[in-house]
């Protein structure tokens, strides 16, 4: 029988909650969607499909949130998802926002990194948060959020599957039971027990390099930003790096000699010895520090080939395994979870085509690959793995010291939000090609201030959306959201905020928003897919081509 801890985790800033086991189930009750994993990614995940109208069950095998920091960095675009589901606020009261990194060689700074960032923007380009804090809130939500049920204490040990559904094997602290479902969203981690189950393998790289995780309380007189320091005197060859986060707590992240075990690591006069030589390096030595937690990790860039097996579906770490290099695990995850949510409640609801759920993992595994390639560069760079790329990086960081052109290339390639260009639900006969500004057809939709205050972003629903240029454009988007029976809203931008039969008018009295999408004249229409990505867009509104478009976006 499965006895998840029930003592409370230590920290020194962070009071868990141990919540009570859920009572192993009577009767044997078929549910439509059971999301398998309570951390980040599945938690947004089942919110999304409640918020999309579909019953979720989440099965936590633990009691508490995660053990430790773990993920502390989210991007933008991830707080813009974290938005959809009703966090993103919290969530950015409790975190520290920034959007530059330093990167030093031998003590002088090199590279200074400045992440793009204007006031039409809702979010900072980065936002600290310790894991269990996001969770934590994301907890709260599900409990306000009454289509989700979550079963803490209770781990699934197996999964059988048929044509129609699946069944999972439950074990809980009173015995096992039977949970029957339609479909399974596996989001339980690294060491994801239905990968294993099902036998699947993942493509890529592990490298050498080993790391350690520290996060210790103490007192720096440094802004929030990344700090990077190679070669630093103390561990020749290797990469340190510092984050501040919340409470007090700053993340060192060091590199490990060759041969060293995690054992060997994590003993507490390594860590010592370590921390206080890094603090020394940047002239606090001598200043008390206190430890939270630690932990070692390897980088590895991995993926699976295709996330749908039958009826289960995979994301976030149980789909890949990414380099933090870039923060761009958890990152990534989210925007796995967002992809999948509506598409898989489109297919709970009838409303999906053949190709919808498929496009999942076309996307998304397109969109792990992207990055394993482009975190593979940060990793090589940061544990070099032949002689010959540590020829090349030692060259980098000697010049770096006196040549200008050089210092470019410390620039850590950080997670971004994917675009989808070659989508299969991309519609393809649309203007995309004729115009000049705005997010071209695959990419997320842009946000934007709004006078007199607001964003336009706000509000947006479990649904796919028409924005019209115009008030003309409307009831061509009407008739054509008619024609599919599929969720559609319509929203119109004029001079002043009114058009007949819009679901939301949008006042553009300057014409900055125009301007901003790249829309010439009155009768531009761009769709925007429920994930809030650009499915297509025209120079005007033609009803015909928006009905084909619509039903394209959903797999038909």
């Amino acid at each position: 029988m499965h006895q998840p801890h029930a003592q409370p985790r230590a920290s020194i800033y962070y009071r868990y909650e141990v919540f009570p086991a859920a009572p192993r189930p009577d009767v044997e009750t078929h549910v439509p969607v059971v999301v398998v994993g309570a951390g980040p990614i599945g938690l947004h995940a089942a919110l999304d499909l409640a918020r999309h109208g579909v019953p979720v069950l989440l099965l936590a095998a633990e009691r508490q949130v995660s053990e430790g920091s773990r993920a502390i960095v989210y991007t933008r675009r991830s707080m813009e998802i974290l938005h959809t589901v009703g966090v993103a606020e919290a969530i950015e009261r409790r975190g520290l926002s920034w959007r530059h990194g330093n990167s030093f060689v031998r003590g002088q700074c090199v590279f200074r990194m400045e992440a793009p960032h204007d006031d039409d923007e809702r979010f900072m380009p980065m936002t600290n948060l310790q894991q269990q804090f996001l969770e934590q809130t994301l907890v709260e939500a599900a409990a306000r959020q009454p289509l989700v049920s979550i079963r803490w204490g209770h781990k699934v040990i197996g999964v059988s599957q048929t044509a129609r559904g699946a069944v999972l094997e439950v074990d809980t602290a009173d015995g096992p039971y039977r949970q029957p479902c339609d479909w399974v969203v596996a989001a339980d981690g690294a060491r994801s027990t239905l990968r294993q189950q099902l036998d699947l393998r993942m493509e890529g790289a592990a490298y050498e390099g080993r790391f350690v995780i520290a996060d210790i309380r103490i007192d720096l007189p440094y802004p929030t930003e990344r700090r990077a320091y190679f070669e630093p005197d103390w561990n020749p060859g290797n990469t340190v790096l510092m984050h501040r986060e919340p409470e007090g707590i700053w993340r060192i992240d060091y590199q490990l000699p060759t041969g060293e075990t995690p054992e060997q690591a994590l003993a507490p006069e390594s860590l010592k010895a370590r921390i206080d030589a890094q603090l020394a390096m940047i002239g606090h030595a001598g200043l008390p520090w206190q430890m939270d937690w630690c932990s070692v990790y390897s980088a590895r860039a991995m993926t699976l080939p295709d996330y749908v097996s039958g009826r289960v579906i995979f994301t976030g770490d149980a789909a890949h395994l990414l380099p933090i290099f870039g923060v761009r695990g958890a990152n990534t995850g989210f925007q796995d979870a967002q992809n999948l949510a509506w598409k898989l409640a489109a297919v709970v609801k009838g409303q999906a085509g053949p190709g919808l759920l498929a496009s999942y993992s076309h996307e998304r595994v397109g969109a792990a690959r992207e990055i394993i390639d482009e975190a593979g560069k940060s990793t090589r760079f940061m544990t070099p793995p032949t002689r010959g790329y540590r020829l090349l990086r030692d060259a980098t960081l000697s010049l770096s010291l006196s040549q200008d052109f050089v210092r470019p290339l410390f620039h850590w390639r950080t997670s971004r939000a994917h675009v989808y260009a070659r989508s299969p639900l991309n519609c393809l006969d649309d203007d995309d090609g004729r115009f000049t500004a705005g997010p071209a057809v695959g990419a997320p939709m842009l946000d934007a201030r709004l006078s007199p205050g607001g964003h336009l972003m706000d509000g947006f629903a479990p649904a796919s959306h028409l924005l019209v240029f115009g008030a003309g454009a409307v009831a061509a988007a009407r008739d054509a959201a008619a024609r599919t029976a599929l969720p559609v809203k319509v929203w119109a931008v004029t001079a002043d905020g009114r058009a007949a039969g819009a679901d939301r008018g949008v006042a553009d009295p300057e014409g900055r928003l125009a301007r901003r999408h790249g829309v010439p004249s009155d009768g531009a229409v761009y769709l925007i897919r429920p994930d809030q990505h650009v499915a297509a867009r025209w120079l005007q509104a033609d009803s015909p081509r928006i009905s084909a478009a619509l039903r394209r976006s959903h797999g038909h």
